[in-house]
């Protein structure tokens, strides 16, 4: 069992649970916190209880970050709001 979770490029390469690397026969799927990746359901479900905390907290950060992301670009024109462009006519 592997017991670093996504710390290196190469156990993000790898089945968190059963270590078995990613290859042309085998895709490997990321966990919603994307910190581990696993060969199939049993393998996540055997690794759960280990990963369960991280995976919890980091895929609330996620959310928060996606949520409260602000805009790329801020127009002293635009509405807070809704970004639409406001008449400079007032």
């Amino acid at each position: 069992m592997m017991s670093g979770e996504g710390s290196d490029q190469n156990t993000m390469m790898c089945c968190a649970s059963c270590g078995i690397g990613a290859g042309d026969e085998i895709k490997l799927k990321k966990c919603a916190c994307n910190l581990v990746r696993y060969c199939g359901v049993k393998c996540q479900r055997d690794h759960r209880p280990q990963h369960k905390r991280a995976c919890k907290k980091r895929a609330a950060e996620l959310r928060e970050e996606i949520l409260f992301k602000q805009p790329e670009c801020s127009h002293f024109g635009d509405c807070p709001i809704c970004c639409l462009p406001l008449s400079l006519d007032l």
